[in-house]
This record gives C-alpha cells, sequence and structure tokens, in this order.
C-alpha cells in the first residue's frame, strides 16, 4: 500500500511541477521554427505552394490537429482489432 501510495504521489509530481516551473521561452511549434530556419538561410526562398485552409485561430488549428491523431488512433487500433480477432477466431 504505501509502495503504491509514493508511486501515485511521484507520477502526480511529474505532471504537475512542470506547470511551475518557469523556462522563460514561448511556445512555438516546429513550423514556426522551421520558417524562421529557411528565412536565415535563404531570405529569398519562395513556398511552393499556400495552403489550401488556413483555421481561424491557434485554437482552431489545435483541434483539428487533435482530430486528426484521434482519428489515425482509432484507425490503426481498429485495424489491429480486426487482424487479431480474425486470428482468434479462425478455424484450425
Amino acid at each position: 500500500m504505501k509502495k503504491t501510495l509514493i508511486l501515485l504521489f511521484l507520477t502526480v509530481a511529474i505532471f504537475v511541477i512542470p506547470f511551475f516551473i518557469d523556462h522563460g521561452g514561448e511556445y512555438g511549434g516546429s513550423d514556426d521554427q522551421a520558417e524562421q530556419q529557411i528565412l536565415a538561410i535563404a531570405p529569398d526562398y519562395e513556398p511552393w505552394f499556400e495552403s489550401l485552409y488556413e483555421p481561424a485561430s491557434g485554437e482552431i488549428e489545435s483541434l483539428l490537429f487533435t482530430l486528426q491523431g484521434c482519428l489515425g488512433t482509432a484507425v490503426i487500433f481498429y485495424v489491429l482489432g480486426y487482424y487479431r480477432s480474425g486470428r482468434k477466431n479462425a478455424k484450425p
């Protein structure tokens, strides 16, 4: 019981402590960092194409990214479950 409580406390601490640590940096995505590096290396670079859809805000962009990840995960686990149940129900 004591070991379980210690592990639970450590797990909660691992998730909570980073919220209180000030790293002094601004959150930015890898797309923004890549764009900055490209402009630093080749300031006259022109993109090959423009985005088909530009979300209205960062929150909507995050929502779409999360939904895309959820859909991909659902497809992967559906396929895994389908093949596993097929092997389980196969007649020898």
